[in-house]
C-alpha cells in the first residue's frame, strides 16, 4: 500500500471522525466564556489599576504578583515564578521636539525608541535629511549626514490587508535605523510612527544599536504619523530647517523579575505539554491593554475554561505569562531553556499576542500533514466564524521552542485596527471589546481541547510506514 493512499485514509478519518460531543464542548466553552467570562475582570485590572508594565518597572512586578495569586484562585494543580533576569530601561521625563522653519517653531510629537540613549542635557538641535529607509544612508554618504538628524519617513504599505505584513515591511528602520544612521555620523534619528492611521500618537518600540560603541550611540525616536507628513513638506520648502529633541532616557543594568507560570496536570499523559501564553509586560506609553494584556488573560482563562466545562485534560496544559517580550525575549528564552534542561516533552503551543480583537482563526508553524489534520477541525469552528486556518507565524515567545515535535500556533484576530493602538498611548482598556476579548479565550480553549483530544501525532512521525 502507497503511503500516500494510506495518507488520504487517514485524513478522511481525521475528517469524519467527529463526535456530537465535541460540538456539545465547542458550545459549552464559547457559552461559559461569553456569560460567565473572567478575562475582562482581569484586564480591568491589569490596565487601570496597575498600567503600562515596561520589564523591570515597579508595575511589571506587581503584574507578576496579582497574576500568580489570580491563578492560584483557579485552583490548578501548580502555579509558581520562573525567575529570569531582564533589562531595565526608563523613559524619564517627556520628550519634547519642534523645527524651525519661516521663523515659526512647528512643537511635534515624539517618544524615545525603547533603548534609546538620552539625548544631552539641553537637548540636540541639527539639520535635518529625509529618507525613505535606511538603505538609503549608504547613497548619501557621510559628507551629507554628519552632524545632522536623519528623518526616516517609510509609511506603513495601505494596499496590504495583512497589517502585520505592513508591519514586517517597516520594523526594521526603527530597529536599525540608528545604529546605521550613527556609521555616517548622524546626530540622532528621527522614525516615522509605524502605525496605520494617520493622528499624533508617537508609537514607541525596540531599537538596537547591534555592536555600537556606546560613545557613538546616538538618541532615536518615533514620530506620529500627522507629525511625519508635516515634517516632510516643510523639508521640500526649506531643505536647511534645524530640529531639535530633548530626552532623558536611561539604560540600567538588568534585574530579577519572572514568568509567571500555572499547570493542570495530565491525567494520562502528564509528562506531555501543551502551553498557551502571552507575554506580561509591555511599553509605558499607554496601559498594554491590547498589547499583550489581552492575550495573558486569555491564556489565563483558557485553564479556568477548561475547568469550568468539566474538561480534564490527558495531557498537562500550562498557561505561561511571559516577561520581557517587548524589549529582549528573555522570558520566551528563559521557558525555552529550562524545558529542554528538564527534558519537558513540548506538543502543541499557542500564543495569543496579535490584539483582543474579534478572532478569526489561527496561524500554524508545522508540517503540512499535521496542518491538514488541524484544518479538519475547521467545521466544528464554523458556527462562532472562526475559518482562519493557515501556515504561518505562530509568536515570538513560543518561538525559542521550536523542534520537529512541537506545532506552533498563534491566534488570529482582525488586524485592521491594531497598528492604531500598538506602542502607544492609546492602547488602554477602553480600546478593547469585551465581547471580543471573550470569544478569543473562547476559541483558543476550544483548540486546546482538541488537540489535547487528538493530539499532535500524524502518519509522517511514523518511521515504519513504508511505499
Amino acid at each position: 500500500m502507497k503511503t500516500k493512499l494510506f495518507t488520504i485514509v487517514l485524513l478522511c478519518f481525521f475528517t469524519f471522525n467527529y463526535s456530537q460531543t465535541d460540538k456539545a464542548i465547542l458550545k459549552t466553552v464559547y457559552k461559559t466564556s461569553l456569560t460567565n467570562g473572567k478575562s475582562y475582570e482581569w484586564l480591568d485590572y491589569l490596565s487601570n489599576t496597575i498600567g503600562g508594565r515596561l520589564s523591570g518597572s515597579t508595575n511589571a512586578e506587581l503584574a507578576v504578583q496579582y497574576t500568580k495569586k489570580e491563578l492560584e484562585k483557579l485552583g490548578l494543580d501548580k502555579v509558581w515564578l520562573q525567575p529570569v533576569m531582564v533589562p531595565k530601561w526608563v523613559r524619564g521625563e517627556k520628550e519634547m521636539a519642534y523645527f524651525e522653519t519661516s521663523g515659526l517653531i512647528n512643537k511635534v510629537n515624539i517618544c524615545a525608541l525603547g533603548g534609546s540613549v538620552a539625548t544631552p542635557e539641553n537637548g540636540v538641535k541639527a539639520q535635518v535629511i529625509e529618507v525613505a529607509t535606511y538603505k538609503d544612508l549608504e547613497k548619501l554618504g557621510a559628507e551629507k549626514i554628519q552632524g545632522k538628524i536623519v528623518f526616516i519617513n517609510k509609511a506603513l504599505q495601505p494596499e496590504l490587508i495583512n497589517t502585520f505584513e505592513a508591519y514586517g515591511g517597516c520594523s526594521s528602520e526603527r530597529y536599525r535605523g540608528a545604529a546605521e544612521a550613527a556609521k555616517y555620523g548622524a546626530v540622532g534619528t528621527i522614525v516615522r510612527s509605524l502605525s496605520s492611521r494617520q493622528d499624533d500618537y508617537p508609537h514607541t518600540g525596540s531599537m538596537s544599536y547591534g555592536g555600537l560603541p556606546v560613545v557613538r550611540r546616538i538618541p532615536s525616536a518615533a514620530i506620529s504619523t500627522n507629525d511625519a507628513v508635516k515634517l516632510s513638506e516643510a523639508l521640500k520648502k526649506d531643505k536647511n530647517l534645524e530640529f531639535f529633541l530633548e530626552m532623558s532616557c536611561q539604560q540600567f543594568d538588568d534585574v530579577q523579575s519572572y514568568n509567571v507560570i500555572g499547570e493542570i496536570t495530565g491525567s494520562e499523559f502528564p509528562n506531555e505539554y501543551i502551553i498557551v501564553g502571552g507575554h506580561l509586560d509591555s511599553w509605558d506609553l499607554g496601559d498594554g491593554a491590547h498589547d499583550d494584556g489581552a492575550g495573558v488573560v486569555q491564556s489565563m482563562d483558557v485553564l479556568r475554561l477548561l475547568k469550568e466545562s468539566g474538561i480534564k485534560p490527558k495531557r498537562s496544559i500550562r498557561v505561561v505569562l511571559f516577561m520581557n517580550e517587548e524589549n529582549g525575549l528573555r522570558g520566551g528564552r528563559k521557558y525555552a531553556e529550562v524545558a529542554n534542561e528538564n527534558n519537558e516533552k513540548h506538543v502543541f503551543a499557542l500564543e495569543s499576542d496579535s490584539g483582543g480583537f474579534t478572532p478569526r482563526g489561527f496561524s500554524f508553524d508545522c508540517n503540512e500533514l499535521m496542518l491538514s489534520k488541524i484544518q479538519a477541525w475547521k467545521p466544528l469552528f464554523k458556527p462562532y466564524l472562526i475559518h482562519y486556518f493557515e501556515k504561518g507565524y505562530s509568536g515570538a515567545d513560543i518561538r525559542p521552542l521550536k523542534n520537529d515535535g512541537i506545532v506552533l500556533a498563534g491566534l488570529r484576530p482582525d488586524s485592521q485596527r491594531y497598528f492604531d493602538h500598538h506602542h502607544a498611548a492609546n492602547d488602554t482598556f477602553e480600546h478593547v471589546n469585551k465581547r471580543e476579548l471573550e470569544l478569543g479565550a473562547a476559541t483558543m480553549t476550544a483548540l486546546v481541547f482538541l488537540v489535547d483530544k487528538y493530539g499532535t501525532e500524524t502518519i509522517s512521525n511514523k518511521e515504519e510506514i513504508k511505499d
